[in-house]
């Protein structure tokens, strides 16, 4: 399973985020480019713990269920909305926003020390790994959403 945290996979998002422009078309969904940009900004400020988001209830919090969604069954395209707080910043320029998003990656690699990891409003309880795992599997998703 990829991962955020493997230093080969992370310069293979790096150079697909790199790849990326800011009137790339969306082959599904509501976000453009900047947005999508602004929001995995936001997943990576969740999972950093700088931006809090109020737990969600629900199946998705069992572990059996969140494995199988979080790492195995396919991710809808355009049919899911993440929490509210996944949506908040506003794209600034093109090039701050990639400089950006890429300096919260490496925060999130770099935090080998830290013990306890914020939860996933959806999933609950994560750990670095699962972070790492699940940052990965949602860069790509988005990434593929925009044909890089």
């Amino acid at each position: 399973m990829s991962t955020l945290l493997d230093p080969g996979d992370r310069e293979r998002l790096l150079a697909r985020v790199c790849a990326l422009t800011p009137d790339a078309p969306a082959r599904w969904g509501r976000m453009n480019a900047p947005k999508m940009l602004a929001h995995l900004g936001d997943q990576m400020r969740h999972a950093l713990g700088d931006a809090p988001t109020a737990a969600q209830r629900g199946p998705l919090r069992l572990p059996l269920i969140k494995h199988v969604v979080m790492y195995w069954l396919p991710w809808p395209k355009g049919r899911i909305k993440g929490p509210p707080e996944a949506f908040l910043t506003q794209p600034t320029t093109w090039e701050a926003d990639v400089a950006t998003l890429i300096g919260l990656m490496d925060r999130l690699v770099a935090d080998h020390d830290r013990e306890t990891w914020p939860d996933h409003a959806v999933f609950g309880a994560m750990s670095r790994q699962s972070w790492g795992r699940f940052s990965h599997r949602h860069f790509d998703h988005h990434l593929r959403q925009f044909g890089v």
